[in-house]
C-alpha cells in the first residue's frame, strides 16, 4: 500500500486503510489540470485569473491591516496606553453603560421604592431591636458563665482535684526536679530569692 492512499489522520481507526473519498480526488491538487464540469476551457481560465486576483487582493489587505495594527500599537505605546489601561477603560465604560441602561435604572428604582416602604423600615427596626436584645442576652450569659467558672475554681472540690493532679504529676516527673521542690498548683508559692533578671 503506498503512502498516498493511506489515511493521514494518525488517530483514525481507519489508519492505513484506503479511503473511498480520497481515491476520487485528483492527485494534482486544487489547481489541477482537469477542467471543471460544465465550463469551457476559456471560462475556466478566466475564473482562475479572477481567483488569483482576489487572492492577491486578500494578501495585500492582510499586509495593510497588519501595518495599520502596528501603527496603532506604536501610537498607543507613545500615549502610554497599555493593555491593562485599555482593559480598565473598557470595564469603566461597560459599567457606565450598565448604569445607564433601562434595566439597571428600573431595578434601582424598584430597590429605592422597597427601601422607602413602611414594611421595609418596620422590618429593619425589628431586626435592629432583635440584634440588640440578642447581644445583651449573650453578654449576660457570658458573664454568668465566667462567674460560675470563677466560683467553681475557688470551690473546695476543684482545689482538691487540682491538688491530686499536682501530686500525680510529681509522682510521674519525680519528687524533685533541677534541685527545686514540686508544689501543688493551689499552694502559695514563695517568692524566688534569685530572680533570673
Amino acid at each position: 500500500m503506498d503512502s498516498a492512499n493511506q489515511d493521514i489522520n494518525l488517530n483514525s481507526p481507519n489508519k492505513g486503510l484506503v479511503s473511498e473519498g480520497i481515491r476520487d480526488v485528483p492527485a494534482e491538487g486544487a489547481m489541477g489540470t482537469t477542467e471543471p464540469v460544465g465550463l469551457t476551457e476559456e471560462e475556466a481560465e478566466e475564473m482562475k485569473n479572477e481567483l488569483a486576483k482576489v487572492e492577491e487582493e486578500i494578501t495585500t489587505l492582510r499586509q495593510v491591516l497588519a501595518a495599520k495594527e502596528r501603527h496603532a500599537s506604536e501610537i498607543k505605546r507613545k500615549l502610554g496606553l497599555t493593555p491593562l489601561n485599555e482593559l480598565k477603560q473598557n470595564l469603566t465604560k461597560s459599567w457606565q453603560d450598565v448604569q445607564t441602561s433601562s434595566a439597571y435604572l428600573s431595578a434601582s428604582a424598584t430597590v429605592d421604592e422597597i427601601t422607602q416602604s413602611h414594611a421595609y423600615k418596620k422590618t429593619q427596626e425589628t431586626l435592629a431591636q432583635a440584634g440588640q436584645k440578642t447581644s445583651a442576652a449573650l453578654n449576660t450569659v457570658g458573664s454568668a458563665i465566667s462567674r460560675k467558672f470563677g466560683d467553681m475554681r475557688n470551690s473546695a472540690t476543684f482545689k482538691s482535684f487540682e491538688d491530686r493532679v499536682g501530686s500525680i504529676k510529681s509522682k510521674v516527673i519525680g519528687g524533685k526536679e533541677n534541685g527545686e521542690e514540686v508544689h501543688s498548683p493551689t499552694e502559695e508559692k514563695p517568692m524566688q530569692d534569685k530572680a533570673p533578671f
